[in-house]
């Protein structure tokens, strides 16, 4: 029998609500999948920008650990450095007080002269010259001039040679010298300096390992004692 107008009417009616169901449900799988969907790209997101994160704060913490290697390593060398300072403070100040010693020396006369003989012997020796100049202090000439024959006779018996000697009168060493002498030839081109400061200097630079190891110790660092 053909369908009545309220027949079809009913199955209009059920065919739409089958359809809107069907879309219902299609809307909530959809709404549902775009839901697992996000919370995947926001947990991939978050889990993203949390290594950037970490990253960043490991970077910063590298930094601050190498800047905090660079500033201790710059107070350990500055630390170094002042006590160096002050080492070698401590030796200048030793040596400034043997040069204050060294006038001292010079106003026991008889044992000033024997160092003079020496201090000229030796000067003779190391020139090897038949004529030479000597300059002294102002004060020392006629200490000099006792002490030349022996200094001369020494000079003969090593080098088996004469010498002929000349206080030089004219240019005497300067106030600041402590004592000594210096020997010259051909017009003082040539000359070897034996003066107490340089003999001082010269001393106080062939012991100066022996007096750093002696008043600081055994340096830990060093390789070679040659």
């Amino acid at each position: 029998m053909p369908l009545s107008d309220k027949d079809v009417q009913k199955q209009i009616q059920h065919m739409m609500a089958f359809i809107d169901q069907e879309a219902s449900e299609k809307a909530e799988e959809i709404e549902a999948k775009a839901e697992e969907e996000f919370n995947i790209e926001k947990g991939r997101l978050v889990q993203q920008q949390r290594l950037k994160i970490m990253e960043f704060y490991e970077r910063k913490e590298k930094q601050v650990e190498l800047q905090k290697k660079i500033q201790n390593s710059n107070l350990l060398n500055q630390a170094r450095l002042k006590i160096l300072k002050a080492r070698e403070d401590n030796i200048s100040g030793i040596i400034e007080e043997a040069r204050g010693k060294l006038s001292s020396i010079t106003k026991n006369q008889a044992q000033y002269k024997q160092i003079l003989v020496g201090l000229i012997a030796q000067s003779l020796c190391q020139l090897v010259e038949s004529e030479v100049v000597i300059q002294c202090r102002q004060q020392d000439v006629n200490l000099v001039k006792e002490a030349l024959p022996q200094a001369v006779q020494i000079f003969k018996d090593i080098c088996k040679k004469d010498a002929r000697t000349v206080i030089d009168n004219e240019n005497f060493l300067g106030p600041d010298v402590s004592g000594g002498v210096v020997v010259t030839f051909q017009k003082g081109k040539i000359k070897v300096e034996n003066t107490l400061d340089s003999r001082l200097e010269m001393i106080s630079r062939q012991m100066l390992p022996e007096t750093r190891e002696t008043l600081f110790g055994i340096n830990e660092n060093r390789k070679f004692f040659d």
